[in-house]
């Protein structure tokens, strides 16, 4: 298994959740980009390696739950499918990241001659995010107060 950051959230919640235990092997690619000078959240990391998100730059993990509410407030069919885009392109970059950490790591062996992993081939993703739900939610999350701010 595969994640990022999951050692520290998503394993925790989903063995609470389902009351379950997760015993197969876990690379957490936090750490291991970290090791490689890469820190930030999965997004700076994507950025920093030269991944593209397209129309999903900027979505980050508060918005996806911006984008669940709208679906559920407003049964808005485009705010559900772009969210499904983000989760999608979040699985999808873990295993480009994972070959691309592989690749860095072995680098740095004495063995470094070892062929490379291939870059993974991106699969026909099924969902587009939608631009005019982005930019509405966006709008309304700008033009809130700050609570930070003082008046």
């Amino acid at each position: 298994m595969v994640t990022y950051n999951g050692k520290t959230f998503d394993i925790p919640f989903i063995e609470g959740y389902f009351k379950t235990r997760l015993t197969q092997g876990h690379i957490d690619l936090r750490y291991v980009l970290k090791s490689l000078g890469y820190r930030g959240g999965l997004k700076s990391c994507e950025k920093a390696l030269g991944l593209d998100r397209g129309d999903l730059d900027g979505v980050d993990g508060y918005f996806a739950v911006l984008l669940w509410r709208d679906y559920q407030r407003n049964q808005n069919e485009k705010a559900l499918e772009t969210l499904l885009a983000y989760n999608i392109e979040d699985v999808v970059n873990l295993e480009t990241l994972m070959v691309l950490a592989y690749n860095m790591k072995m680098e740095q062996m004495p063995f470094s001659d070892i062929r490379p992993l291939p870059m993974p081939k991106a699969p026909e993703i099924p969902f587009k995010a939608d631009p005019a739900t982005l930019a509405r939610i966006k709008k309304q999350v700008f033009s809130l107060p700050d609570p930070y701010r003082r008046q």
